[in-house]
């Protein structure tokens, strides 16, 4: 693995721009993607959340873009408003540290259509956008797509699902047919990858392997609950653990609107989002839990794509993921730069399978507690 960005190519401006944020060395995926991306090949890269991958893929558009031509070059698809908005901070970040005079504007839907028309008349080199407005702007001529020369999909496995796959091909069909593809996710199943090898040239498939994500400083616990006892199992645990940031998994959109309601009446600080939350209730709900005012945040995968929230102390698992890998990415959103966490699943008593799935898979011990008496104690333990 190359272990210097100097050696990936990079222009010195970017990388004494990366030294301010002390970023000094190339993640593993960040050194596959910055070769293969500054030749402007397609490309699908896969590693863990949390890796580099945002970076891995703006340093070589950075590298691409011509700043000193006022046009769009460059067009970043995010499947929630958050990421959207997070990358658009990472761009702004990194164009002031390198001096680069790169410009961006994110382009996200429910908010009013106007101020972007009058941004994007600023003809920002990189635009940031959900894949709706993003061609809902592209068919009034607002975008002008035959500038743009990279198109990157990022969580891609989500934005190339079926809800969202005929927009995407209509986006990147407005475009030049020699622009660059890159497409990015923390999980690619081979169904996306078929896809994305339909919609690029001889695409580089790019992975790190998992097989160095099981952090060590996470304990695994489970607690064995009635299903309809489960958010009463929730509250009992936070009167007894009292977290300082905790994020709360469920599957679908009600059960976190449910939780929300439920846990808020026992007077515990919670907020939901899911994947259609109003832009306006998303960002309050994340500024109050990013302040600490908000000790609980109740989530679906979905609408927790690319967070990135420090000092989360736990996680909590009310609906179990099937995947192992996805119940990884979940508990890997605590016990970060170094600080220990915990995961807990709250399990009906059929969920037990998926625990020992996991900890055949994952190699890791998840260990059954009980709550006895307002205290947490070893199931076995009377």
């Amino acid at each position: 693995m190359i272990d210097s960005f100097d050696k990936l190519g990079l222009n010195s401006n970017l990388i004494e721009g990366l030294k301010k944020v002390n970023i000094i060395n190339p993640t593993p995926i960040q050194s596959k993607v910055i070769p293969i991306a500054l030749e402007k090949k397609d490309l699908v890269g896969q590693s863990q959340t949390g890796s580099g991958k945002t970076l891995a893929y703006l340093l070589p558009l950075f590298q691409n873009i011509d700043s000193s031509k006022r046009e769009m070059q460059a067009l970043i698809l995010a499947p929630t408003h958050e990421l959207v908005m997070q990358i658009d901070s990472e761009i702004k970040l990194l164009s002031e540290n390198s001096e680069a005079g790169i410009t961006s504007t994110p382009i996200i839907g429910e908010v009013n259509a106007k101020r972007q028309i009058e941004k994007l008349k600023e003809k920002p080199h990189i635009i940031v956008g959900s894949v709706g407005r993003v061609l809902e702007l592209i068919s009034q001529k607002k975008i002008k797509a035959h500038t743009i020369k990279t198109i990157v999909l990022d969580e891609a496995d989500n934005l190339l699902a079926k809800d969202k796959l005929s927009t995407i091909k209509n986006i990147i069909k407005t475009t030049l047919r020699d622009r660059q593809l890159m497409a990015f996710s923390a999980t690619i199943h081979e169904e996306t990858l078929a896809l994305a090898k339909e919609l690029m040239k001889e695409p580089q498939v790019l992975r790190v392997e998992d097989t160095d994500t099981v952090n060590e400083n996470i304990e695994h616990i489970y607690f064995v609950s009635d299903p309809r006892e489960k958010i009463e199992t929730l509250r009992k645990l936070i009167a007894s653990i009292n977290p300082k940031r905790a994020i709360v998994f469920l599957n679908r959109n009600e059960e976190v609107d449910l939780a929300t309601v439920k846990l808020k009446y026992h007077h515990i600080n919670a907020e939901g989002i899911y994947s259609n939350t109003s832009k306006e209730d998303r960002k309050k709900a994340l500024e109050g839990f990013r302040s600490g005012k908000v000790q609980l945040l109740i989530s679906s995968d979905i609408a927790a794509r690319g967070l990135d929230v420090k000092d989360v102390t736990h996680i909590f698992n009310l609906n179990l993921p099937s995947d192992p890998k996805e119940y990884l990415h979940r508990s890997g959103r605590t016990g970060r730069a170094g600080d220990f966490g915990t995961s807990i699943s709250i399990i009906s008593p059929v969920e037990l399978s998926l625990i020992k799935k996991y900890e055949k898979n994952l190699n890791i011990v998840v260990k059954p507690k009980k709550v006895f008496k307002g205290k947490i104690m070893d199931y076995f333990r009377e």
